[in-house]
């Protein structure tokens, strides 16, 4: 078992840049909060870890574990990794340090997903994320592909069950709704008008194909920060501050599963299953069968990955709030906005709090784990206790999911 002693997360709608910092200054910045956060003290890190896409595109920096001793003396010698998995970066990360706690090899980890993303343009950006593609093979005649790689998914969702892009425009309404409580989220001040969530090509521009602006999510500078801890190391760290163990997070379970990293090969794959991407409900049910979780009546919240609003539609029927092709009924009757049956992105997801590739799997498994403590402030769902998180990489080559609760 492994408890989350807390954590941090950067403001994502900072530009780095603009503050004249490297991704360096950012790394120790989100260090030092995230310790003053947990009141832990750098000798207590026993083992670090990082989640981090495309340090080398963007920022020409490789090595990204040598920031820990480099931010903080006290590190110089502390075993530390870095971990690529495109969108999941951050959750691989969790993953790795998460196993050598299980393993006995340290009772406590640090684990810090970060990305610097806005030091250029969009369309190089929108370039350096394709290499998460299969290079050489796929979306050679555009330079977004990853808004091309998820409206083939919305035209393959059409082709097997049908798509009303209202439905897709009301995702995406929701979670900039949602992101306006959340003090870190990158649009939180953000003002759009009705038309902004519908196929007015002037209000809501095509990008590629069937994805426009407002089907996207964000790109973002943005880190956050997460302590992981043995049942020992946690049962000390709640004695010193006079609260009870049970009141911590705990992950508790997990699912991680690959697939092929052609778009093609996936889809190819899953022509006799229900489910589009069949390695996604694989995920998501190893994490709830090791979790104890038989029904998903027992989860109090999601947060789950939306590069594109059309990444949360198949989220939806994959999470089984609906049948295989019917997310629509979910969204309709109002299940996954806040009071519904079941919370979707009560931060506001990728699309609302920003998407800063690396970081992304670490700060959903803190709003989980802020959820479940009864911690998220005013994006708080009224009596959380268990949450799940889904975080992919890629077009689904890389699944992660968490449940985290107390």
């Amino acid at each position: 078992m492994v408890y989350i002693l807390g954590g941090w997360q950067s403001d994502f709608s900072e530009n780095w840049t603009r503050k004249g910092w490297q991704i360096a200054d950012a790394f120790a910045d989100t260090l030092a909060n995230g310790l003053d956060a947990t009141q832990l003290d750098a000798d207590d890190i026993e083992t670090g870890h990082v989640g981090n896409f495309a340090g080398e595109l963007f920022c020409g920096q490789g090595q990204l574990g040598g920031f820990f001793a480099l931010a903080e003396p006290k590190l110089d010698g502390v075993p530390t990794a870095r971990h690529e998995a495109a969108c999941a970066s951050g959750s691989i990360a969790i993953l790795a340090a998460a196993a050598e706690i299980e393993a006995g090899r340290y009772d406590l980890a640090c684990v810090i997903g970060i990305e610097q993303m806005r030091n250029v343009s969009g369309e190089e950006a929108a370039r350096h994320l394709g290499a998460a593609a299969w290079a050489g093979h796929e979306y050679l005649d555009t330079p977004f592909a990853w808004p091309k790689a998820f409206s083939d998914l919305n035209e393959e969702y059409d082709r097997r069950y049908g798509v009303d892009y209202a439905h897709l425009m009301r995702i995406s309404e929701i979670n900039f709704t949602n992101a306006k409580r959340n003090p870190n989220a990158q649009t939180r001040k953000y003002i759009f008008t009705p038309e902004s969530f519908s196929a007015d090509d002037e209000a809501n521009p095509v990008v590629v194909a069937r994805t426009r602006k407002m089907d996207c999510g964000q790109i973002t500078d943005g880190s956050a920060i997460l302590f992981l801890a043995s049942p020992k190391r946690a049962a000390e760290y709640a004695r010193k501050r006079n609260f009870p163990l049970e009141s911590i997070p705990r992950i508790k379970g997990w699912g991680h599963r690959s697939a092929p990293i052609s778009f093609d090969a996936k889809i190819r794959a899953s022509g006799n299953s229900p489910y589009v991407f069949p390695q996604v409900r694989g995920a998501i049910d190893d994490a709830r069968r090791r979790a104890g979780v038989s029904d998903i009546a027992q989860l109090d919240a999601v947060e789950t990955h939306d590069c594109f609003a059309m990444t949360e539609y198949m989220a939806i029927d994959h999470l089984g709030l609906t049948a295989p092709g019917e997310s629509w009924k979910a969204i309709e009757a109002g299940d996954i906005e806040r009071g519904g049956k079941l919370p979707v992105n009560p931060s506001g997801g990728l699309i609302g709090a920003g998407h800063p590739v690396g970081a992304t799997g670490v700060r959903m498994a803190l709003d989980a784990a802020k959820q479940a403590a009864g911690k998220a402030g005013d994006y708080q769902i009224d009596g959380a206790r268990t949450v799940q998180t889904l975080n992919i990489g890629g077009s689904t080559t890389t699944t992660v999911s968490l449940i985290v609760g107390v």
